[in-house]
C-alpha cells in the first residue's frame, strides 16, 4: 500500500492499468487497494497543483501564524473549523511550538489578506495574536518540484 501511496501522490492522474504495471498487481487488486484507502479515510481527495504564479500571477498567498486560547470544550477544534469555513483559507493546521495554528490564505492583493485578517481573524475572541508572512516563491508544493532548476538553453559559444 506504501508504495501504491507514493506513486498516487506524485501523479493521481496514473490509470489502474499503469498503476498495476508499476506494482506488479492486477488491475482489480489495485482498484480494490484504492477503493479500501479512500473507504477507510487514508485517501480523502484528489487535487491538482496550480502553479498560481501562472495561474494567476496578481494573486498572493500568506502563511499566518496564530496564538490561541484554548476552548474548554473543544479545545482548538472550533477555532479552526470556524477559520476553515472561510473561501480565502486553503488550510488550517494545529502546530506545536511558539504559536498554535497555521493558516494559509490566498487573496489579491496583500490588502486583501490584511483587512480578511484584522476583520476575520484577530477579531475571534480566542486569538491572542497573529504573525503574516507572505509567500515569495514556491520550491516544492505537496512533494512536487514546481520551480526546476532554471537551465540555459542559449548554447556554447566555443565547442
Amino acid at each position: 500500500m506504501e508504495k501504491l501511496l507514493k506513486l498516487l501522490r506524485n501523479n493521481a492522474r496514473l490509470t489502474n492499468a499503469e498503476l498495476a504495471v508499476m506494482l506488479d498487481k492486477s488491475e482489480a487488486q489495485v482498484a480494490a487497494d484504492i477503493e479500501k484507502l479512500e473507504k477507510d479515510g487514508v485517501i480523502t481527495g484528489y487535487t491538482a497543483i496550480i502553479d498560481e504564479t501562472v495561474y494567476d500571477p496578481a494573486s498572493i498567498t500568506a502563511m499566518i501564524e496564530l496564538k490561541v486560547t484554548p476552548q474548554s470544550q473543544s479545545g482548538y477544534d472550533d477555532i479552526a473549523r470556524s477559520i476553515a469555513s472561510y473561501e480565502q483559507v486553503d488550510s488550517v493546521r494545529l502546530m506545536s511550538g511558539a504559536y498554535d495554528i497555521l493558516v494559509s490564505v490566498t487573496g489579491s492583493n496583500i490588502r486583501e489578506i490584511s483587512r480578511f485578517v484584522a476583520e476575520n481573524l484577530a477579531a475571534i475572541d480566542a486569538v491572542q495574536s497573529t504573525t503574516t508572512h507572505f509567500l515569495l516563491r514556491s520550491y516544492k508544493v505537496n512533494g512536487i518540484v514546481t520551480d526546476p532548476e532554471d537551465t540555459d538553453e542559449r548554447g556554447l559559444i566555443f565547442p
